[in-house]
């Protein structure tokens, strides 16, 4: 039985990765015809249905933080996931990129009070596929993923890298151990300057983002 999830109805072998339960509800209700809630415990909200083109596809949060990540996609491994793309929202370290900008990440360091560490790539064949369906929505960029929470308006503590999250390194590491093929796209919901995006633009380039992992998965 996995470690934290308890699914009540079959996981599919494609999944979109989202750290906030609120969020999944709305891609499943995006992405998904009838979804069908597979998971809720530990508050970890997770659906499954079929998307328009008739594919088997879940969605699921993942919690706050990389090792949170790092156990749910453990457990959806163990339930038969194969394929994902983490759906997720950092804020930008470089001044050029806005409020809502998609980018598809190329690497990721996990980036603790000791410095940044090696690079981490996606899966380079899942990764192009995803950057192919993204288009010009979205621009190539790496990833610091921090250990600890940024906020209240200050900088993140690192200046390495385009943008910070706290997830894709994580995620990155673990994916190929547990034979999951695995890419991302993050949304920025915090600029250099530490404007937010509100929620409407938030949703609305979460479901950009969304439909292009759909396609891509």
């Amino acid at each position: 039985m996995p470690a934290r999830l308890r699914p009540t109805s079959s996981v599919a072998a494609e999944a979109i990765l989202v750290g906030d339960p609120g969020r999944a509800l709305m891609l499943a209700q995006e992405l998904l015809e009838q979804p069908k809630m597979c998971n809720h415990a530990r508050g970890l909200w997770g659906y499954s249905g079929r998307t328009p083109a008739g594919r088997e596809l879940t969605v699921q949060s993942t919690g706050m933080g990389g090792p949170s990540a790092a156990v749910v996609l453990g457990d959806l491994a163990e339930l038969g996931v194969r394929r994902a793309i983490r759906v997720g929202t950092c804020t930008a370290l470089r001044p050029e990129l806005a409020l809502g900008q998609l980018v598809s990440v190329a690497e990721a360091h996990a980036w603790s009070g000791g410095g940044a560490g090696a690079a981490i790539a996606p899966d380079p064949s899942l990764a192009a596929t995803l950057a192919a369906r993204l288009g010009t929505e979205a621009r190539p960029a790496t990833v610091a993923s921090l250990d600890t929470l940024h906020g209240g308006g200050d900088p993140p503590p690192v200046r390495a890298g385009d943008v910070a999250d706290m997830q894709t390194a994580s995620l990155f590491v673990k994916a190929p151990v547990l034979r999951v093929a695995l890419a991302a796209v993050l949304i920025v919901a915090e600029d250099a300057w530490g404007a937010a995006l509100d929620e409407e633009g938030a949703g609305r380039a979460a479901a950009r983002a969304g439909a292009a992992a759909a396609a891509a998965l």
